[in-house]
């Protein structure tokens, strides 16, 4: 219901022109404000409201803007129904045009989509039957060949291993006296272990190891023949490295007996210095592990030997020459032994790069002189000696006694024997030739002066702690 003195909107007063076919006709819907882009319901029903009510009635009277909306919506339908009555004819004879021209189209394009598949079932007998087939005969062939990869690593390897079971029989033959034992092979068993592992240490795809590790006649191999051989060689090189020696304190030792510990000493470290691990280790930071830390171990005993058998002569004096003498004697022994060692020349190792510029002093010493950090093995053995020595004598005098009074009392007989002991402990044994540049060092001559540091290291531990 309406308020009292609410205006009323007069359908008649809103009339519009719009343009059919040419011909005017008079409508009363606003057609530009439907088609506005910016039309909006809300809005527009917002306006019909407020043109027939004032801002302050209550309530409000919907009436009238409903039956202008009502009255609109019967327009456009009357409209709609005018137009389609007189356009009929037209529409229809339109809609047939588009129907043929669809027809016609779609006959065309079938004709054309027959021919496509047509021409792609040919296209499929003559080119991607084959291809699957080509297809399927490429991936068999990959297959068989690398089937026939594997097939030639399995052949070799287990040549190799048969190879390296024959040689590993070399070493040691026969039986009770008519035992024999050749060094050499060793290393030859040494270069067919790196062989194999050339083989089985490649095991990226489309390398000659690839997928060994799947095969069971390797891992039988591997368990039974290769693991047990490096064994059996690296026990046998320390072995022979840990019984070194080129004679006694007497020097009973022939110049025969001497070529031969040389000669098993220089297989040995050759032996150990080709099976050294080399897998995920960089070329420059390689060094033979194996080698050193068994020659590490040679002189970790010759100085326990000697630092508690020199301990035990000086409680007893009367043993102290002849401890002295066997003391010099190991020393001898390191110093034969890097003699030998650095005659001998690092060999060419199959599995680690040679570098482009080589060291002039290319043998198997330097790996141990540098893990050691020093210049010389002899030097090494006596400045080990005397840091061992000096709490063993220390020791002596704070248990007091005969044994601590008589060292004191001989102090300077001590001191001179053992500096004796320590300059003929430094000369190079005469059965093992110097290697170059050592001849002047094994000068008897001039043998003293070279070791005056070391002489004055050892004499001080033992002297130093004697008091006055």
């Amino acid at each position: 219901m309406a308020c009292t003195g609410a205006p009323h909107l007069n359908l008649t007063d809103y009339t519009y022109t719009m343009s059919v076919d040419g011909d005017e006709e008079t409508s009363y819907i606003d057609y530009d404000t439907f088609l506005d882009p910016d039309f909006k319901p809300a809005s527009f029903a917002n306006t019909l409201v407020l043109a027939t009510n004032n801002p302050t009635d209550t309530p409000l009277d919907l009436s009238t803007p409903l039956s202008k909306v009502l009255f609109d919506s019967q327009e456009i339908d009357s409209h709609i129904h005018s137009l389609t009555t007189r356009s009929a004819v037209p529409l229809l004879t339109h809609t047939k045009e588009q129907t043929d021209a669809s027809t016609r189209i779609i006959d065309e394009i079938d004709q054309q989509i027959k021919n496509v598949n047509e021409s792609y079932k040919q296209l499929e007998k003559e080119v991607i039957q084959k291809h699957a087939e080509a297809d399927e005969v490429r991936i068999v062939a990959s297959r068989l060949w690398e089937t026939l990869k594997l097939g030639r690593s399995v052949a070799r390897c287990l040549q190799l291993g048969r190879q390296l079971e024959v040689q590993h029989g070399e070493i040691s033959s026969g039986t009770g006296s008519n035992k024999k034992e050749d060094h050499k092979a060793l290393v030859r068993c040494a270069h067919t272990l790196l062989s194999l592992r050339e083989i089985t240490d490649k095991k990226a795809p489309g390398e000659e190891g690839h997928g060994l590790d799947n095969v069971e006649a390797m891992r039988s191999l591997q368990d039974n023949v290769i693991g047990p051989i490096e064994r059996s060689m690296k026990a046998t090189s320390e072995q022979i490295i840990r019984e070194f020696s080129v004679g006694s304190a007497s020097g009973t030792a022939t110049f025969a007996q001497s070529e031969e510990a040389k000669a098993r000493t220089i297989s040995a470290a050759i032996t150990l210095y080709l099976i050294s691990p080399t897998v995920g280790i960089k070329p420059d930071k390689w060094s033979p592990q194996l080698l050193v830390q068994a020659l590490e171990i040679y002189l970790r005993n010759a100085l326990q030997s000697s630092i508690a058998s020199l301990a035990r002569a000086l409680s007893t004096l009367p043993s102290l020459d002849r401890t002295l003498a066997e003391v010099s004697a190991r020393c001898q022994n390191v110093i034969a032994l890097e003699a030998i060692l650095e005659a001998t020349k690092a060999p060419p190792h199959p599995l680690i790069p040679t570098p482009k510029h080589a060291s002039e002093k290319n043998n198997i010493l330097q790996p141990l002189l540098a893990y050691l950090e020093t210049g010389s093995l002899a030097s090494y053995f006596w400045r080990s000696m005397a840091s061992g020595l000096a709490p063993k004598v220390q020791e002596i005098v704070n248990r007091g006694g005969v044994s601590a009074r008589t060292l004191k009392t001989n102090k300077n007989t001590v001191g001179e024997a053992i500096r004796e002991a320590v300059i003929r402990g430094s000369r190079l044994p005469s059965t093992v030739a110097p290697a170059k540049g050592r001849a002047a060092k094994n000068d008897p001559e001039k043998s003293g002066g070279e070791w005056d540091r070391e002489v004055a290291v050892m004499v001080g531990s033992v002297v130093n702690h004697l008091g006055r």
